[in-house]
């Protein structure tokens, strides 16, 4: 397993296995960090993980297209996505997640895409409607998106 975090290049061949983005919740303070479980979980398999899960995140940075260290997260997070053979989606019910739900809209259609959203997330109907409209594979728990993924990187 090889595990990709910004800013670092994502840099790997075929023979490090299929690629997966962690995509979801991480408002830190507010979100858990599922992305570790999926990793520690995922840590015998032959796959290249992208986690956007930044070490040095400073909540002082400004978001705006004229930061440096901001654009540089923006753009590892849309570059790594669009490379994943497979996208794993966490809705966390503490958090609002704007971000995970823009990038549902984009790559809703991609036919990569593995989602968990438990009851209490503020938007899950909008999310159940996303998924059902364009084929996205639900999971209906934790063990269940677990495993879901560790299927779909074997495939």
């Amino acid at each position: 397993m090889k595990v990709i975090k910004p800013p670092n290049n994502l840099i790997y061949t075929e023979e490090d296995g299929k690629t997966l983005f962690l995509s979801g919740s991480i408002e830190m303070g507010k979100a858990v960090n599922w992305q570790n479980k999926i990793i520690d979980f995922l840590s015998k398999e032959k796959i290249v993980i992208f986690n956007p899960r930044r070490d040095d995140w400073d909540n002082t940075w400004i978001q705006t297209i004229d930061s440096p260290q901001f654009r540089e997260q923006v753009t590892w997070e849309l570059n790594a996505l669009e490379c994943s053979n497979v996208i794993a989606m966490y809705f966390d019910p503490n958090t609002k997640s704007p971000i995970s739900l823009l990038e549902l809209g984009l790559f809703a259609k991609s036919k990569k895409m593995i989602l968990y959203c438990p009851e209490g997330f503020w938007r899950k109907g909008n999310v159940d409607i996303v998924c059902r409209r364009y084929g996205i594979i639900q999971c209906i728990s934790e063990n269940d998106f677990i495993l879901t993924i560790l299927e779909k990187s074997r495939m």
